[in-house]
């Protein structure tokens, strides 16, 4: 007589852990946990108020390069939690000056890009792909996959969608890495400066510098108006082909 071969004990736990550990890593699992996160980020901000660095100055035990790069991380965990970047800009000029002010929010736009981007892509992009309906969301998403430099580059340079929220919608495209990261740094270069500048110099509001810097602002506004109205409508055009 054969006798029957009892099966091991931890067989169900380990099944249970096995489909545990699906669930968690499931795409709507991981949106969820996005959710969560960006949750808690922006009520985080809310409690902190990093907009009083503009009034109460930087930590007087921070000083030198040390303070720029403390800021700089700072800064794009700030983006990522949707702190509007001209309001960090300004504040890395008025505590830094002009020089060490741009070096350290331009490292921070793509810490914070960088950030988002990674978030959205490893958290967000498989439960949202299938959701992408409609022409002109294929269209945009068309664009930000085939031209990704292009159009972020376009997006920087011509800032008019939050940065944050440019930074999400292009994780959930195709568009690589690279292109993202490096159209970002350059892009942001020339509006980024600008705040600076104005920051910089925002106790002599009637200097050239200020006055060029806040018109520069004013006419990368118009641009940017004028470029998303352009581009709605050939967004519509390829739509509608497609």
């Amino acid at each position: 007589m054969f006798e029957p071969v009892p099966e091991p004990a931890a067989a169900a736990p380990q099944g249970l852990a096995v489909r545990f550990g699906r669930a968690l890593l499931a795409p709507w699992s991981r949106l969820a946990l996005l959710v969560v996160l960006l949750a808690a980020a922006g009520t985080s901000v809310l409690v902190l108020e990093p907009q009083r660095l503009l009034a109460d100055g930087w930590p007087v035990q921070l000083n030198g390069a040390a303070a720029v790069v403390v800021f700089a991380v700072a800064y794009g965990l700030c983006t990522a939690a949707f702190v509007p970047r001209p309001l960090l800009n300004l504040a890395a000029g008025a505590l830094f000056g002009t020089q060490a002010g741009l070096v350290g929010a331009l490292a921070g736009t793509v810490i914070g890009a960088g950030l988002a981007f990674g978030l959205g892509r490893v958290l967000g992009q498989d439960a949202l792909r299938p959701l992408l309906r409609g022409r002109v969301v294929h269209a945009v998403d068309g664009q930000l996959s085939r031209h990704g430099f292009r159009s972020t580059l376009a997006a920087r340079l011509f800032p008019g969608v939050p940065f944050w929220a440019a930074n999400y919608c292009a994780s959930i495209s195709r568009m690589g890495w690279f292109p993202f990261l490096l159209a970002t740094g350059l892009g942001s270069i020339p509006n980024t400066a600008a705040y600076v500048v104005a920051g910089s110099r925002a106790s002599t509001p009637t200097s050239p510098a200020f006055l060029v810097a806040m018109g520069f602002i004013a006419l990368t506004g118009l641009a940017a108006a004028i470029v998303a109205w352009c581009k709605r409508h050939k967004l519509r055009g390829d739509g509608a082909e497609g």
